[in-house]
């Protein structure tokens, strides 16, 4: 297995994933995935939804063998937390 090399600095990738999620990518998933993880090629805005980080990624890559993946988590700022959750009052 080949380990695919960043071709980007940080801010890169994260601009360029974040720019293609917000204009191409969040409409068409953002209704019926909430919570679920979108792995995006920042190279050519292909894209695949799962609730498994790994599985997304993974067909992403078959797809896209030298894919640039960006990770989303679909409705929410973080793609994973740490530390105590509070519950939310009904």
């Amino acid at each position: 297995m080949t380990v695919s090399q960043p071709r980007y600095s940080k801010e890169e990738f994260a601009r360029r994933g974040d720019q293609i999620y917000e204009s191409q990518v969040r409409s068409q998933v953002e209704a019926d995935n909430h919570g679920k993880i979108v792995a995006i090629d920042i190279e050519t805005g292909a894209f695949e939804v799962d609730a498994s980080e790994i599985a997304a990624c993974d067909r992403l890559e078959a797809r896209h063998p030298d894919a640039q993946i960006w990770i989303v988590r679909i409705g929410s700022r973080y793609v994973r937390r740490f530390g105590k959750r509070t519950k939310k009052a009904a």
